[in-house]
C-alpha cells in the first residue's frame, strides 16, 4: 500500500464513518475504482482507531459525565438513579448484539459479504427504510427520554450494520428515529454508542494484522489512522450541526444513486463484485492447494 492509497483511504474512512452512508461501502468502492487491492476488512477496523479518537476527544466532556455518573451509581448502589448513568449502561447493552453477531459471522462478513453487490443491496434498502422512517417518526423524544428498550433496539440496529453497505451510524441513527429522538439527539448517541463497537473491532483485528505475514506498512496504517481522526473529527461537527436543522434525505438520496450507479456498474462488466477482496474461507473445509510432485510414486 502507497502513502497515497493510505491518505486516500483514511480520508474516505473519516468522512463515511459517521456520516450514513458506509464507511465499508466506500472503502469497497474507492479501491475498486482506482484499481488498488482490497485493503481488506482488518485494515478497515484498525483505521477506524482514527475515528475513535475522534469522537473520544469530540465528546470528552460527555464521556466524563457518563462515566462519572456510572460508577457513582455503582458506588451508591443506585446505578439507574440518574439519565448519565442510563445513558452509559445504554451503550454497554446496546454494544452486546453487535458484538456477539461479529464474532459469529466474523468470517463471512470479511468474505462473500464483501461482495459489490451486497453493498449495493444494503445502501439502497437502508435508504428506503430511512425515508419511512423520517417520514413517520415523531422527532420529539431527547436522550432523557430514552429506557432501557430504546438501548436494545437501537443496539439491535447497530448490528445490522455488520452487514457492508448498511452503515453503522445509518443504522443506529435510523433505529434511534424510529424511536422518536430528535436528529441531533438521534446522531449523538450513535456517535457515543461507537465508542465500544468500533474500538473493539479495530483491536481485535489489530491483532490479526500484526499476525498477517503480507500487511500494509506501518507507515501507512499510522498515515490512514491520523488522517481518518482529522476528517472524521470535521465530519461529527459538520453532522451534528446540519441535523439540528435538516433532515436526513441528502443521504438518502445519495445511498439510493450510489447503490443503483454500482450496480449499472457491475452489469456493465466495468467493475467485479469481488474483485481483490481478501481470500477467507467460509466453508471450515480444508482448503485444496495444489503440490509440485516429486519423485514416484
Amino acid at each position: 500500500m502507497s502513502l497515497l492509497q493510505a491518505i486516500v483511504l483514511g480520508l474516505v474512512q473519516g468522512l463515511t464513518e459517521f456520516l450514513p452512508i458506509s464507511s465499508t461501502a466506500h472503502l469497497r468502492i474507492v479501491p475498486e475504482l482506482f484499481g488498488w487491492p482490497d485493503p481488506g476488512a482488518a485494515y478497515s477496523a484498525v483505521i477506524q482507531l482514527g475515528t475513535v479518537a475522534a469522537v473520544l476527544i469530540y465528546f470528552r466532556h460527555d464521556i466524563v459525565t457518563l462515566l462519572r455518573a456510572f460508577f457513582q451509581g455503582l458506588v451508591r448502589r443506585q446505578p439507574f438513579a440518574t439519565t448519565e448513568s442510563r445513558l452509559a449502561w445504554f451503550v454497554l447493552i446496546g454494544t452486546l448484539p453487535i458484538g456477539i453477531c461479529g464474532l459469529a459471522f466474523k468470517k463471512t462478513i470479511e468474505g462473500s459479504l464483501r461482495s459489490l453487490y451486497v453493498i449495493s443491496g444494503s445502501l439502497i434498502v437502508l435508504a428506503l427504510i430511512l425515508f419511512v422512517v423520517e417520514r413517520m417518526a415523531s422527532h420529539k423524544r431527547t436522550l432523557d427520554d430514552m429506557r432501557w428498550r430504546d438501548g436494545l433496539i437501537v443496539g439491535l440496529w447497530q448490528a445490522l450494520a455488520l452487514i457492508p453497505g448498511s452503515s453503522r451510524s445509518g443504522t443506529t441513527i435510523t433505529g434511534a428515529l424510529s424511536l422518536g429522538l430528535r436528529r441531533e439527539d438521534a446522531a449523538r448517541y450513535s456517535f457515543l454508542l461507537s465508542i465500544p463497537a468500533t474500538s473493539l473491532a479495530g483491536i481485535f483485528e489489530l491483532k490479526h494484522l500484526l499476525e498477517a505475514t503480507e500487511r500494509p506498512s506501518t507507515m501507512a496504517l499510522v498515515t490512514g489512522t491520523l488522517v481518518a481522526f482529522a476528517s472524521g473529527w470535521a465530519a461529527i461537527a459538520w453532522l451534528l450541526s446540519y441535523l439540528r436543522k435538516r433532515s436526513t434525505l441528502i443521504f438518502i438520496v445519495y445511498r439510493v444513486v450510489l447503490g443503483v450507479v454500482l450496480l449499472v456498474l457491475l452489469n456493465q462488466g466495468f467493475l467485479r463484485p469481488m474483485s481483490g477482496v481478501e481470500n477467507v474461507d467460509t466453508s471450515n473445509k480444508p482448503l485444496k492447494v495444489p503440490v509440485e510432485r516429486q519423485g514416484t510414486d
